[in-house]
């Protein structure tokens, strides 16, 4: 058996090739829209993909079931646990719908779905056993269930999909998953999950990517609460400190559940040059991203521009502050060539951006401007109707700038409601060292807000003598 693990750390999102060598078949789980390490590896070992499948609807990145399907003719696989309000829609409708215990085989290869709701009511986790070597399960592909040291959370329906207190129902759902299929395995199996350190799908994921059933059993947080059938004591410390859900996970739900659109072949991205581009911004034909870090951007950049800085957290900024259901105008990339335009183009893909038209390899001969900053040592003397802190609840609870308002950047821009109109002053801004900061500043700028950002955030306030956060 071959098993291979493919892991992106924009997202820390991990998905799985599983092959039989004997037979060069192969499947997939939970696939990325972009789907050539996929291809690469099945043409490297000789293998077909034949089948393709997820855990689950998921909602941190745009799913490259139906992409890969298409490209390879492989037969889609999805759930069809969890009642109505989780069927998956009509661009699934070739897809086999598997129930508990379904089975998929591939030569030796056993690939078992097993129903664990809890993150989600539909959530199936796969057993796979490799024929050629035992007759029992050796590993659980765990997607959104269990991660090494943590669970995935269950309140992000109501955090992301409008539903109301279904956080209740799925940690009681989680709590009986893990006592009846997931502690019923032999401590043997090996866990491997569909995330890790980083990602917003659990509050405390590990970096180590994979784990066993036994050391789970023994030393996870929840051991305790399941070997004492403490359900309530398990429901209050899963559900307690959830970080924030990023707005985008919405999208990604509804996308993701009726089927994401199959990009295909993309076409060749356009080459712009100071002239060409000028002339596009001054029409407003298009969106300049600025892809250098905060303090480059500060310098200067152009107006109007988004911030999203470098191609390791492409996906993540660019859902952040790129919104495809109200934005049609399409992205040109500041980039070094057109091999970090194309790895670039890739990110955002993941989170179903795929408006990105061209690039650009130098802002000369762009009209620039200098964004609005400040010192941590003038904040108090600065005019403003705002103090916006953009980190994230757990870290704004923990200590803030004194007066200040807590909203996400994830959430920023889906949010303006809750802040003042731009007619109404200044909004000061700042995160926790200043990335985030910056990237939530461009959208807001960008959206008509007069913003200042804090030179250092939260981080350079806390260093001058006399600072006491709040909390």
């Amino acid at each position: 058996m071959l098993l291979e693990r493919i892991y992106d750390d924009d997202l820390a999102q991990a998905s799985y090739f599983i092959g039989c060598q004997a037979k060069g078949e192969a499947i997939v789980v939970d696939p990325r829209r972009d789907v050539d390490p996929y291809l690469a590896l099945a043409s490297r070992h000789g293998m077909r993909i034949v089948a393709v499948t997820e855990t689950h609807i998921h909602a941190d990145y745009l799913s490259g079931t139906r992409e890969l399907a298409a490209a390879t003719g492989a037969q889609m696989y999805v759930s069809d646990e969890g009642g109505p309000d989780w069927t998956y829609g009509e661009g699934f409708g070739d897809a086999v719908r598997m129930k508990h215990g379904h089975r998929i085989q591939l030569g030796n290869i056993t690939v078992e779905a097993v129903h664990t709701p809890g993150h989600t009511p539909e959530h199936l986790s796969f057993l796979i056993t490799d024929g050629a070597q035992a007759s029992e399960p050796g590993f659980m592909l765990t997607g959104d269930f269990v991660f090494v040291g943590d669970l995935g959370r269950p309140d992000l329906l109501d955090e992301a999909a409008g539903f109301v207190d279904t956080r209740f129902r799925g940690a009681r759902d989680l709590f009986a998953s893990l006592r009846d299929r997931f502690l019923t395995l032999p401590d043997y199996v090996q866990v491997l999950p569909a995330h890790g350190s980083g990602s917003a799908c659990g509050k405390a994921l590990g970096s180590i990517p994979t784990s066993t059933v036994g050391y789970e059993r023994h030393h996870s947080w929840w051991a305790r609460y399941l070997a004492e059938g403490d359900e309530q004591g398990f429901v209050d410390e899963l559900l307690d400190g959830q970080p924030d859900a990023h707005a985008y996970f919405a999208r990604m739900k509804r996308e993701n559940k009726l089927g994401p659109a199959i990009h295909g072949d993309l076409p060749e991205l356009v080459a712009h040059d100071a002239g060409s581009l000028r002339e596009a911004l001054d029409a407003d034909r298009v969106i300049l991203v600025d892809t250098r870090d905060q303090h480059e951007v500060h310098d200067a950049t152009v107006t109007g521009s988004l911030n999203i800085p470098g191609v390791a957290k492409a996906a993540s900024y660019g859902a952040w502050v790129v919104d495809p259901e109200r934005e049609r105008r399409p992205l040109v990339l500041l980039a070094d060539g057109p091999d970090e335009a194309l790895a670039l183009r890739d990110h955002l893909l993941r989170v179903g951006i795929d408006s990105v038209e061209g690039y650009i390899t130098s802002l000369e001969g762009l009209p620039l401007v200098r964004p609005a900053t400040i010192g941590p040592e003038a904040l108090d003397a600065t005019s403003r109707v705002l103090l916006l802190d953009v980190r994230n609840k757990t870290e704004y609870a923990a200590g803030h700038i004194p007066g200040a308002k807590q909203l996400s950047a994830g959430r920023v821009l889906w949010h303006l409601d809750e802040l003042p109109a731009p007619e109404e002053g200044t909004i000061v801004t700042y995160c926790q060292s200043g990335v985030r900061n910056s990237v939530a500043s461009s959208a807001l700028r960008r959206a008509g807000y007069d913003v200042v950002e804090l030179e250092g955030s939260f981080a350079a306030w806390s260093a001058l003598p006399g600072n006491v956060p709040a909390v």
